[in-house]
């Protein structure tokens, strides 16, 4: 044994020298701040502190966790006596794996980040949830086309992909979206429901972690420019900076997951996905949350996106361009402008923002043909929602121009003679302006609403004259479509002079009244039918649901859930909330309480109608959290605030939203303080504000805050400030009250607390009400389409610091009636938090 010994020791290699110990690299910086580790899990882990996300979801009950441990913790603590199966630690591989590809491919690839794989798997412990699985897909795909693509007009040729519905690109990659960027592209909507089972239907809390998003798309904000030939000059202290999306280098799919994209499942069940891309999955599915209604199978489809398809429309569109700009102030500008350019702020309009306000008709707007004043105001939200703020001023300042030349050069001008496309192009110049963060446009928009109201007046007398004429015989369908446009044109422009009241506290300029006779907005589905024959048309039309406004309104208030559309129930709700403003603005509203048992009857009675929702087989691809139609996820955000409305007026924080300052904004907010009272009644409002607030907690604070800008409605955020106002100062008279909380009280703040973990609450400071402000405030500004969205992200920090100031002057004993701007925050925990409650 020792010669065998010394033998094999003889013939052993000599070990290499023991390379010098020393500290681990921090390479792994953190995107947020300027700290940095050695371990990518760890920096991961740490990165959440920022984002608030929490991606460990408790599989038996709603709790969720920024770290596995602690849901393993909470598992084996919380659930020990439940029964079931325990969480396990650690996930073992599965048998059978395949063996490693070989290192030559038989065909070209995209490079694969690695380094966003390891990241993906040090922060989930080894599991991938499905979630991150399909967004890197989808970004590999993107990559992919965009890879493919040298030249914008080509593009009209290119095989289409599989993952749209409509076989179509979601954008077209190949036209770069920002100037001087060729092949970049802007935040794109993230489809993943295209890869996921029919199964997963519930939004899993934090389901895209920031490592995942840092990893595959890098964010730069960039104040962009104005046209300097505008008319209209911007604010001195304009708000809006447009965030510019710049494809990073390590965009790939990575290694595990290369595997998924041939084991998804090809078919689900009887109910299908409402964003499915399977052209086989048959409807009608309810707008409400895309599932199986009764009815006969029909194909699942989406509507064709407008285009300049060749050469000779592009020059049509230019022609028609010169014959109707006698003052040639668009050319030097709108000829500069490529067909694969126009193509991309085309695509974005109808993609992105037709969607949430339906007026148009697709099959019949032909860009090359249309009139360029309405053209150029299509052009000009495309373009915002593009990224490309200067172009999108230069389509907004042209199309303006343009119907301002056709209005002067009338010899006499009648509402009733106003075609409608002057109307159509008026309204969205007028959205672009009060929305666009400068209040010289707010101003304009407002001057001209009487302008606007006057010509929905003299068109809709037009309308009735030609209803009359058929003599009760059904309309054809070229005379329907340009009936059901007037409607659907008038149904938009009241839903605009809503959300005007509710953001800026404006006089309605229309009441329902004016439609009371009319019918309400069809289904999109039959007003995108394509008709073979009048035959069949007819057959459609008498399937469909026919009703009026006013016996919508009346079955409201008689509590009778009615059967209408998606775009008739939007039109509900904002009935429902102007009626409620007008009664709020009574100065008998206090003693008039019959009048407000109707409205909160009609409100509840407007809820139940949801389930009556006439069924689509009209599909939108927009992504989580919304399931269904646009329309009702918007309609749902204008009920929230309604019921808020019932029982506080935040009158002074809309007045101080006119002149966009975003100071007097939060002190508005800050000193309503005295409005939010605690009440039973209160308990209701404060749950409408949860659901807003969980939305949005629920898939990650960063995640929307990078992807609502161009997946939700201007709606949203605009019917959130009364919302997270109201909470975050009944959260704050929680918090600082000496009346002991109730029970419901304190079920509720917990309810709210338990959506955020102890980093984002303790981090910053120990008050769940400026916490609040905060991350909402931190969601608005993240990626701004609207410029108005920027101006309340920055008064709700500011509210935020507001009330963690006035908390620092009340514990000193001032007397001072405006809370000061202070950061400084009370070291408190929450357990602190808690007992001062109880107290």
């Amino acid at each position: 044994m020792p010669a065998a010994a010394a033998a094999t020791a003889s013939v052993a290699p000599v070990p290499k020298p023991a390379k010098p110990q020393h500290t681990p690299d921090k390479k792994y910086k953190c995107q947020f701040c300027a700290r940095a580790f050695s371990r990518s899990e760890h920096r991961s882990r740490h990165e959440r502190s920022h984002t608030k996300e929490r991606p460990f979801k408790c599989a038996k009950c709603r709790s969720t966790f920024v770290r596995r441990d602690l849901l393993l913790r909470h598992d084996r603590t919380v659930h020990a006596k439940d029964g079931g199966v325990p969480l396990v630690s650690e996930v073992k591989r599965r048998p059978g794996a395949k063996p490693t590809p070989k290192a030559t491919p038989t065909k070209p690839s995209v490079d694969l980040d690695t380094a966003t794989m390891e990241q993906i798997e040090a922060s989930s412990d080894g599991m991938i949830d499905d979630n991150v699985a399909a967004m890197m897909i989808t970004n590999f795909h993107h990559k992919a086309t965009a890879a493919l693509a040298n030249n914008p007009d080509d593009q009209l040729d290119e095989t289409p992909t599989p993952y749209s519905p409509d076989h179509t690109t979601m954008f077209d990659t190949s036209v770069p979206f920002m100037p001087g960027m060729p092949g970049s592209m802007p935040l794109n909507q993230l489809p993943w429901d295209h890869f996921m089972t029919n199964s997963v239907i519930e939004p899993k809390a934090s389901s895209v972690s920031s490592s995942s998003l840092s990893g595959s798309q890098d964010s730069q904000l960039s104040q962009l420019s104005f046209n300097s030939n505008s008319t209209v000059q911007p604010h001195p202290n304009q708000l809006p900076p447009m965030m510019e999306r710049y494809p990073s280098g390590g965009d790939a799919l990575a290694p595990g997951l290369q595997s998924l994209t041939g084991s998804m499942p090809i078919s689900g069940p009887a109910t299908p996905n409402g964003l499915s891309p399977f052209p086989f999955m048959t409807g009608p599915v309810s707008p409400v949350d895309y599932r199986r209604s009764p009815g006969p199978s029909q194909p699942i489809t989406t509507p064709k996106v407008p285009q300049l398809q060749s050469d000779e429309d592009y020059n049509m569109m230019q022609e028609n361009m010169k014959r109707c700009d006698d003052e040639r102030t668009t050319q030097p500008n709108f000829e500069l402008q490529t067909r694969g350019e126009i193509n991309a702020c085309l695509e974005s309009y109808f993609k992105l923002f037709h969607h949430h306000l339906p007026f148009l008709h697709l099959e019949s707007f032909d860009p090359s043909r249309v009139s360029p004043a309405l053209l150029l105001s299509v052009l000009s939200i495309g373009a915002l929602y593009s990224f490309n703020q200067e172009k999108a001023f230069m389509f907004h300042i042209g199309s303006k121009l343009l119907v301002s030349q056709f209005l002067q050069n009338k010899e006499s001008f009648s509402s009733r003679k106003c075609p409608l496309w002057t109307m159509q192009s008026t309204l969205l110049n007028m959205i672009f302006a009060s929305w666009s963060g400068d209040p010289k446009g707010l101003e304009w928009a407002g001057s001209i609403k009487s302008l606007v109201a006057n010509m929905v007046a003299g068109n809709r007398y037009e309308l009735k004259l030609r209803s009359e004429a058929r003599e009760g015989a059904q309309p054809t369908h070229a005379e329907w479509v340009e009936d059901e446009g007037c409607r659907r044109t008038y149904y938009a422009v009241y839903i605009f002079f809503g959300l005007l009241t509710l953001t800026y506290d404006h006089t309605p300029a229309i009441s329902f009244k004016e439609f009371e006779t009319l019918e309400l907005p069809s289904s999109e589905s039959l007003w995108n039918l394509e008709v073979v024959d009048e035959d069949s048309w007819r057959d459609s039309l008498t399937a469909s649901t026919i009703i009026t406004v006013r016996e919508a309104i009346d079955s409201l208030y008689q509590g009778d859930a009615t059967r209408y559309s998606a775009f008739a129930t939007r039109v509900m709700i904002n009935a429902l909330f102007l009626a409620v403003w007008e009664h709020k603005r009574n100065f008998e509203a206090l003693q008039d309480v019959v009048t407000e048992y109707k409205l909160r009857l009609a409100l509840e009675t407007w809820e139940k109608s949801l389930e009556k929702c006439e069924p689509e087989t009209i599909v939108v691809q927009l992504s989580a959290p919304h399931q269904g139609h646009p329309l009702i996820f918007n309609a749902m955000a204008l009920y929230r605030n309604t019921w808020a409305r019932l029982e506080v007026d935040l009158k002074s924080v809309q007045e101080a939203l006119r002149y966009h300052n975003s100071y007097e904004v939060a002190a508005a907010m800050t000193n309503a303080r005295d409005k939010v009272k605690r009440s039973q009644e209160m308990i209701k409002v404060i749950e409408e504000c949860y659901n807003c607030i969980e939305i949005v907690a629920l898939q990650g604070i960063k995640w929307v805050g990078e992807t609502c800008a161009t997946n939700w409605s201007v709606e949203h955020p605009l019917c959130g400030l009364d919302l997270m106002v109201i909470l975050s100062l009944w959260l704050y008279r929680l918090e600082h009250d000496e009346v002991e909380a109730t029970t419901e009280e304190l079920a509720m703040y917990n309810k709210v607390r338990n959506l955020f973990d102890d980093e984002s609450v303790d981090g910053y400071s120990s008050k769940l009400s400026s916490t609040v402000a905060r991350l909402w405030g931190s969601m608005l500004d993240e990626v701004v389409v609207w410029g108005i969205t920027k101006l309340m992200g920055e008064s709700f920090k500011l509210h935020s610091q507001a009330l963690v100031g006035y908390e620092d002057a009340v514990a000193s004993g001032t007397s001072a009636s405006t809370p000061t701007m202070s950061s400084q925050g009370v070291d408190l925990d929450m357990d602190t938090a808690f007992q001062t409650i109880q107290a």
